[in-house]
């Protein structure tokens, strides 16, 4: 009877252990010095270039402080593209070793409302052909626990990719945003044995009440 009650007590501490380390792994930052939900006011300038307006690529911005120059979308938010400066990052603008493409969306308050994180589809192909596994590093770097995953199925005349067919879309909520992790690995009927789709695709919202 002791040792019932022993292992009933200890089943119960070892969960909420597991269960406050679950949540001491969620980050709190997401992106260098971004945290989904900051002032855009709050991010330095230094350690990061080429930002522009992610739909007019021609309008260059000075500097963070300059995201009003970019239109805004139908929800009001404004989209600014960037790369990490190779004086801080000599690998380039690249994310657990991916090459990337990075947009930060400001809503007119100033404040960062969302993060995409999306793998470069001009990378090279010995690079680009393991795009799809950024997926997997960031739903383990915000914990493997609590995604909401589903598979879709293959459309006509899709094919896999060395024996692999993946279109999967997860989403998870951490404490004040939202995550969706978007990968994808087929050939399209028209792409050749060298051509194929290969790619991750990261979303980070600010929760809204």
């Amino acid at each position: 009877m002791k040792r019932s009650v022993f292992a009933a007590i200890f089943a119960t501490f070892l969960s909420a252990v597991m269960h406050a380390a679950s949540a001491q792994a969620v980050p709190s930052y997401d992106l260098r010095d971004i945290t989904v939900g900051m002032p855009i006011g709050d991010l330095p300038n230094e350690g990061y270039v080429n930002l522009t307006c992610a739909k007019d690529p021609d309008r260059k911005l000075s500097a963070w402080s300059a995201w009003r120059d970019c239109p805004a979308d139908e929800r009001s938010r404004h989209a600014v593209r960037f790369d990490f400066d190779p004086e801080t990052s000599q690998d380039g603008t690249k994310v657990a070793g991916h090459p990337v493409l990075l947009t930060v969306l400001v809503d007119d308050k100033g404040t960062v409302t969302g993060l995409t994180i999306e793998t470069d589809p001009k990378a090279r192909l010995y690079i680009r052909k393991k795009a799809f596994l950024l997926g997997n590093q960031v739903k383990s770097r915000y914990g493997a626990e609590g995604w909401d995953c589903k598979e879709l199925q293959p459309t006509a005349g899709e094919q896999p990719v060395g024996g692999v067919f993946l279109r999967e879309v997860c989403n998870k909520t951490v404490p004040g945003r939202t995550l969706t992790v978007e990968r994808e690995l087929f050939r399209k009927p028209d792409q050749d044995i060298k051509s194929f789709v290969d790619q991750t695709l990261v979303r980070i919202t600010k929760q809204t009440n």
